[in-house]
């Protein structure tokens, strides 16, 4: 099963990626010492691992972009000062020494942002280390234990996508995974979604301006949408004059690509926030920030390459797409069916059905499979189970069976033997 590239920031077929060559050469140096039945099942395990390596690499990379720019601002702003001292002719020794002391506090502030950005940085490598290590680690004398350490990490992810930190916190804690977990990935997300929540979009904005290359190479609209979004809070305060001013400054840069969105949006200018005509009334709804939230969910995960439905989700409808038939959402489906469960049912919706070429019986009393080795048998009252389990029963009721579904109550030799065609 290949893995086709995630929408959201995966690289291209035609190259190598980084988290590629990690996980072929895990799989490489577990094929040296494991059976072919588990190398294949390991195998298929580890290309599922995509986000395992792709996020802390992701943020490794930002981190150092981060840091190059935050030097390269504050070494240009100290050769411009050094510069300025040079070129004065006329300069006092009490002004020199006080130049000179600035350029001194400066250095020494740019050092330990260097040691920082430095700490920063091998804190980055090292958990991309770690990963890549446990990646290694994967064979199959310890694959129960691997998959173990698999499903904590899936339910951390999930428990950090839902917001729960401090359940998040614990379990990665208790388990020693912090170092194969994103926690503080999603916590960096959660400032940006309670203010969006809190109808503030001043921590988006800082968070576009931190990934604002990379938001313009994907060509991103999620800025334009903030300002919009901004740019309506005025009109609806009935700011007039600082909403023009706000567009000319902010949104008429977006005008060659948005041409069509801002001239509905300056028409609320005119139509005022009152309106009751459905093409401008819905701009002043909140149910526009519960979309900015969903639109800065789409473009975090898209940035660091993670899949937009938690892990969870994605590895629950994986085992229901095998299990889901039309039988399932009868009334009468049996409660050992996971999709007999309104939560199941409602994951399984998007997906089809699975492709049964074969009926298949289940006993009801046993729950095991009714064929050739163990036929069904049919009661009188035309309910159907096993031959091992009416044996079963038989044998300890003296030769009589009781329908455990009606409570008829008739002889082994009643029955009646059915054939499965």
């Amino acid at each position: 099963m290949e893995i086709d590239p995630l929408p959201n920031g995966s690289g291209s077929n035609a190259a190598t990626s980084p988290e590629t060559a990690a996980a072929t050469t895990a799989i490489t140096v577990a094929s040296n010492t494991t059976p072919s039945s588990k190398l294949s099942h390991l195998t298929e395990s580890l290309k599922l691992e995509h986000q395992f390596l792709r996020v802390p690499f992701e943020h490794f990379k930002k981190t150092i972009r981060t840091n190059h720019r935050t030097v390269e601002k504050e070494v240009s702003a100290v050769i411009s000062s050094v510069t300025d001292v040079a070129d004065s002719d006329e300069i006092s020794k009490d002004d020199a020494i006080l130049s000179l002391t600035s350029l001194v506090s400066r250095l020494q502030g740019i050092k330990r942002k260097l040691e920082e950005g430095s700490h920063a940085e091998n804190l980055q490598a090292h958990r991309c280390r770690a990963r890549l290590d446990h990646l290694d680690s994967a064979d199959a004398e310890n694959l129960s234990e691997w998959n173990n350490v698999r499903l904590k990490r899936i339910l951390v992810d999930y428990m950090s996508r839902m917001s729960y930190y401090d359940s998040a916190m614990k379990l990665a804690e208790s388990s020693n995974i912090q170092e194969l977990v994103d926690i503080d990935v999603f916590q960096e997300a959660k400032k940006v979604i309670d203010g969006l929540r809190n109808q503030e979009v001043g921590p988006a904005l800082a968070w576009c301006a931190d990934n604002k290359s990379r938001l313009k190479k994907s060509k991103s609209k999620f800025e334009f949408q903030l300002r919009l979004q901004e740019f309506i809070g005025l009109v609806r305060a009935e700011n007039y004059m600082r909403a023009i001013s706000y567009a000319r400054r902010y949104l008429s840069p977006w005008g060659a690509t948005h041409l069509k969105e801002l001239q509905r949006v300056m028409a609320t200018l005119a139509v005022r926030s009152h309106t009751e005509c459905a093409k401008y009334k819905v701009l002043f709804e909140p149910k526009q920030w519960d979309f900015l939230v969903d639109q800065f969910k789409q473009e975090f995960c898209r940035l660091y390459g993670m899949t937009l439905e938690p892990l969870l989700n994605i590895y629950l409808q994986a085992g229901l797409s095998a299990l889901k038939t039309p039988y399932c959402y009868e009334d009468d489906c049996t409660k050992e069916d996971p999709l007999s469960q309104d939560s199941f049912r409602k994951l399984a919706m998007p997906l089809p059905y699975s492709k049964q070429h074969h009926s298949k019986l289940v006993c009801y009393i046993t729950k095991e499979l009714m064929d050739t080795e163990n036929p069904p048998q049919v009661l009188p009252n035309g309910y159907v189970y096993s031959t091992k389990a009416l044996k079963e029963m038989a044998e300890k009721n003296n030769g009589k069976i009781t329908c455990p579904r009606t409570g008829l109550v008739c002889s082994y030799s009643d029955l009646v033997k059915a054939y499965i065609s």
